[in-house]
């Protein structure tokens, strides 16, 4: 393995430190260096609330943000860099911000996936924007992109880097066909590791990615907040879905009086499930679910 250029967790100047040394534009979130096969990356702290932003999926798996502050985002520039930076061989470094001017070195990362999300950019206009899935680079990550329902790079090919943004027609449906979101999707099964929430069941081809707070009634930002996503195996993705089942935020699962005990062991659930990996950003979401839970009583 290649030595890292950079400490692990150590802070540094990006102008001096980084810039100065290796080149790049230091305004930009995407660097690639002219003189040296790398490219700098820099994101915002990582693990903010809303699903927009950059950070930590699990402990392996990073999303980015491409670049592109007007119109749809695509693969042009620092994007194409960084999606053909394993082609070209080149290196990615990813930093965090810290006080300004300076970042921090997380990890070297390497591409894993890509996909479109909905966003909007500097004006208020409805875009399409590209999600960047990095690993950490010699981490195992034990699905292929290939598993997933749409997956930007499923092969070799250079034809397959391609994918066909939405015409103006198409467009007009983005909110309800849910166009472009891809990457959220991608964002939930990550989150969860690949596997059912509830009961570890690991057939992405049949796990359901589904809001907590239901797309209806949430804002933009909670649409695309990933912890307002749960994966889960498909007939506890139909009673969660109509509330016929919530969870405490310990994870405990809670059955709905409407359906008689028997019939919930007939379908397999027994009312002793529990999720063991939740955090604190997704009791918000389960505190609304529960609401709506015992309003249907």
């Amino acid at each position: 393995m290649d030595k890292l250029p950079f400490i692990p967790n150590h802070i540094y100047n990006r102008r001096a430190d980084i810039h100065a040394l290796y080149g790049g534009n230091w305004q930009s979130g995407i660097c690639p260096s002219s003189s040296f096969p790398y490219i700098f990356i820099f994101s915002g702290k990582s693990g903010h609330q809303h699903g927009y932003k950059d950070g930590w999926d699990n402990p392996n798996v990073f999303t980015y943000t491409g670049e592109g502050q007007a119109g749809d985002m695509k693969f042009t520039k620092g994007n194409l860099a960084l999606r053909d930076h394993l082609l070209n061989g080149k290196r990615v470094f990813l930093f965090e911000s810290e006080k300004k001017g300076f970042v921090k070195f997380i990890s070297e990362v390497e591409f894993f996936d890509a996909d479109y999300f909905e966003t909007h950019d500097t004006a208020g206009k409805l875009r399409l924007g590209i999600k960047f899935f990095f690993k950490r680079k010699g981490a195992y990550v034990p699905v292929q992109p290939s598993l997933f329902d749409t997956p930007l790079i499923a092969a070799d090919s250079q034809e397959q880097y391609e994918i066909k943004i939405p015409n103006e027609t198409e467009r007009k449906g983005l909110v309800t066909s849910r166009v472009g979101q891809g990457a959220y999707r991608k964002r939930i099964i990550h989150r969860w590791e690949y596997k059912c929430a509830v009961t570890g069941f690991d057939k992405l081809n049949v796990l359901i990615a589904s809001h907590i707070l239901p797309w209806a009634s949430a804002d933009d930002n909670q649409r695309l907040d990933v912890h307002n996503g749960i994966l889960l195996s498909p007939t506890y993705d139909a009673l969660f879905d109509r509330h016929l089942i919530t969870f405490e935020n310990t994870g405990k699962i809670i059955l709905s009086d409407s359906i008689e005990p028997i019939a919930f062991n007939k379908i397999g659930v027994s009312g002793q499930e529990k999720i063991q990996n939740l955090s604190s950003y997704n009791f918000e979401y389960l505190n609304k679910h529960r609401i709506r839970f015992w309003e249907n009583l």
